[in-house]
């Protein structure tokens, strides 16, 4: 079975309740599930776990605040990732338009640059659509793994 990482930006609960269904769910596939709600760089550079972003957007597309220093401490210091497999859950607002899940780009974007891999489509939950981002997070990521 997998290990994964999960790292969480979340502002009102949203982002980490789903992180929370998806780790118990998993969990009970046999996977190894770690939430990360207040991740540092020690978290993804001390092991080879999957990495799995699950995260809000706020503002005009930004990354929650307890995400951030992880965010800013990535692209300072771009700790080499090659190879390493991720997948980006984000969700937003789409009447926001041009911002719609900036988030989730930041953090691909601060991945890539590490030479992490990134696997499947990035998962964008839209808060005007849905209101239980956990019941499109789950199949989503369970077709993500079949793809590692």
């Amino acid at each position: 079975m997998t290990s994964i990482r999960i790292l969480v930006g979340s502002v009102y609960g949203g982002a980490l309740l789903t992180a929370r269904t998806l780790k118990k769910e998993l969990e009970g596939e046999g996977h190894h599930v770690t939430v990360l709600e207040n991740p540092v760089l020690d978290d993804i550079t001390s092991n080879n776990d999957a990495l799995l972003v699950c995260t809000s957007t706020t503002g005009q597309g930004e990354l929650p605040a307890n995400l951030l220093p992880f965010y800013l401490d990535l692209r300072d210091q771009l700790p080499q990732q090659p190879g390493r497999p991720f997948g980006i859950i984000v969700l937003g607002d789409s009447s926001y338009e041009d911002t719609f899940c900036g988030a989730g780009e930041l953090m691909e974007e601060a991945l890539c640059e590490t030479a992490a891999r990134k696997v499947g489509d990035t998962l964008r939950i839209d808060a005007l659509e849905t209101m239980e981002p956990e019941a499109e997070a789950l199949p989503w990521v369970r077709g993500w793994l079949e793809q590692i």
